[in-house]
Parts: structure tokens; sequence; C-alpha cells
């Protein structure tokens, strides 16, 4: 469990608040959505979106407990899974100058790394690990509880991870059969990059894709790399128990410990703009976008790709993006190829009861449908 210090917050949470030259009467629907998520999420929540380069915030609780402090879009959060769109791109990069075939066998690559519980590389593509596919079992570490033995340092290391996350459970499926989200398919994945460039996955997803677009608040640390960079998101755990709220600030740990699937830090704002120069063809080629975005079904409105998540919106069409969960943090960014852009980030991971997925989702379509083109 997390640590046993905890703060009660009884007295209402700051109203909405606007920012970026937008008003809360701009955007009624959002505002709406956005009170309704931050009721039932963490003791903070905020919106950051728009059109093009036009975009605008609204917040609604506080992003550090007993103060009056909204989120704001430049604020430092860490962000769990769009880490995997990250990765994704660059092992499609890969695939672009021929060193990595996507319906090759991972044993190809990685001799002898996915074996062992019924595993068999030999039966597992490239692909398949991409788009959770490969019938790897379903594996969520979490710091001081589901985890591999740390090195000396406190850190983890990526051939670890994979190892326990194969030894945790034997495998769902046959490979292609189904998808299976599972976070070791991106270890594994995170492996395959350090072995065909020679660098640590954080130095080569930082030197081929955050600083190639110019992302200034987006950081992939490396082992050992705990601290936060500022202004940041304060995290919590929590829950919420009729009118009071429990609020756990999340201690430090080892981000080293969700590496390639889910370590990096980001913001609103770089969350964003990556995903926008992903859709806008400045990151990959037209034949790796393409496959990037070749989706399998998962449930009805939502589909994924290799690395990237495709949701359809009330309003016509579909956004592409990546939801990530980690600890203090839930978020959420999603595009459209005309442009529309939201991202939603609130400060906490609820330790008892659900995550407010049907609040965060309402919110995300509320702000990218009312910004919509209208229709003839």
């Amino acid at each position: 469990m997390p640590p046993s210090s905890v703060c009660a917050s009884v007295p209402a949470l700051s109203s909405p608040a606007a920012h970026a030259g937008t008003t809360e009467a701009d955007h009624p629907a959002t505002l709406a959505a956005l009170k309704a998520f931050q009721s039932v999420a963490g003791p903070g929540a905020a919106v950051h979106a728009g059109v093009g380069g036009e975009s605008w915030t609204l917040s609604a609780g506080t992003g550090t407990i007993n103060t009056d402090r909204p989120i704001r879009s430049d604020e430092h959060f860490r962000i769990g899974s769009p880490t995997k769109s990250f990765t994704a791109v660059v092992v499609l990069q890969l695939t672009e100058t021929g060193r990595i075939s996507l319906d090759a066998p991972i044993e190809d690559y990685l001799p002898g790394v996915v074996t062992g519980n019924g595993y068999d590389g030999t039966r597992i593509t490239v692909r398949q690990l991409l788009q959770h596919t490969s019938g790897i079992a379903a594996y969520n570490p979490y710091p001081g509880l589901s985890t591999p033995q740390p090195n000396p340092d406190g850190t983890f290391g990526l051939t670890a991870l994979v190892r326990h996350g194969l030894s945790s459970s034997p495998p769902v499926g046959e490979p292609g059969a189904s998808f299976t989200y599972s976070n070791t398919n991106y270890y594994i994945l995170g492996v395959l990059v350090e072995e065909l460039t020679g660098q640590p996955v954080h130095q080569a997803v930082t030197e081929r894709v955050i600083k190639p677009l110019g992302l200034p608040h987006t950081v992939f640390p490396a082992p050992g790399e705990r601290a936060l960079p500022t202004p940041a998101v304060n995290g919590y755990h929590g829950a919420r128990v009729g009118p009071i709220y429990l609020w756990i600030p999340v201690t430090s740990y080892d981000p080293s410990l969700y590496s390639s699937m889910g370590e990096m830090v980001s913001t609103m704002e770089d969350l964003t703009a990556f995903y926008q120069a992903l859709a806008a063809g400045d990151v990959l080629s037209p034949t790796s976008l393409t496959e990037m975005r070749t989706v399998r079904t998962v449930n009805t409105g939502s589909a994924y790709g290799l690395g990237i998540q495709r949701r359809a919106l009330s309003c016509g069409g579909t956004a592409w993006g990546h939801s990530g969960v980690v600890p203090g943090y839930e978020s959420y960014t999603l595009t459209t190829d005309d442009g529309r852009h939201a991202s939603v980030v609130t400060n906490v991971a609820i330790m008892i009861g659900q995550l407010p997925s049907a609040q965060l989702l309402e919110l995300l379509d509320k702000a990218l449908c009312e910004d919509a083109p209208q229709r003839s």
C-alpha cells in the first residue's frame, strides 16, 4: 500500500479557472464536463484544447492540496503510457532504415529474451508486440508491490523487467489471436531499441524524437533521476468518501520501473505538440504512419494501432493519441487530422474504486467536438 501519511480535505475545491485568453463562457460544454470529471477524479484536473496553433486551458481544483493552485498547461507530470507512442516511433524509424521488419519474430533480434513460462519468441512478431496482440499476459508493475529485484542503487534494468513480466503469468492466447494490453510488450521493445541503437532507451528516444521535435518540457529520465522538473503538478493517491477527500502524496520512486512503457515526463502542451507533429508527418514517413495507424478493435469506439489509440468522436470522425496512468497521475491526449487537440490530466491514481474513465472520455469528446467544423 502507499505510505501512511494521509491528508484529508473537506472544503470545496477552487472553481474552474480559464487560461490563455479564454473564459469559462467560451466553452460551456467542456467546462461542464471538466467539473463532472474533477468531481470524481483528483484534487485537480485540467484540459488543454484548441485548433491548430490556437489553444486554451480550463482548470478545476488544485495541483497542490490545501492551496488554490490550478493546474496549468506548462506544468510537468509523469505521463505513463503515452511513452509507448514515443517508443513505437523509434521502432518504426528503425524499420525505415531496414534494421527491423515488423513481421519478423522478435527472436531474430533478441535471441533467448522472450522465452520461458510458455512464451516462444520465434512465434511473436515485432508488430504483435507493438499492437498488444502478442499473447503476452497483462502485467502492471507498482512501486514496492509487483516488481523485480531492483539494482543496488534502486534502479530497474529492462531485461529484469522483461523477465519478471513474462514470469508473472503464462500466455493468454496464441500470438496474433486477440488484443491484450500488456506493459511487458513495451519492455521488450525497449530492449530491442537498446540492442539496435547501442544506446539506453531513454537516450535513443531523446535523440531521435524529443530533440528533433524541439519539445522543451518533455523528458525521458535516466535511471535514478527521480525528481520532476519544475513547474510540476503534485501527484497523489486517494479516494473520495462522501464529502471527504483522502489524498496521499506519492512518495519518490525510481521511474525506471516503467522505462520504455511508461517512464516519461511531459506537459499537456508538449504532448499536444508531439501528437500533432506525428499526424502532420513530421516524425515518420507516410508508410510508417500508415502502419502505426493500422488498428485492432479494442471495444466500442476504441481501437489500437502500433503504440497509438484511435477513438471515435460523437461529432463524427476519429482522434488519435494515448492515455496514461502512473502513480499520481491519469492523462489522455488526442488530436484529429483537421487540427483539433485536447489533453487532460488529473493528479491522482485512485487506489480505492475505479478510475473515472467515463467522465474522462466525455471531457475529451466535448473539448474536441466544441471546436469541430460545422457540418452542412
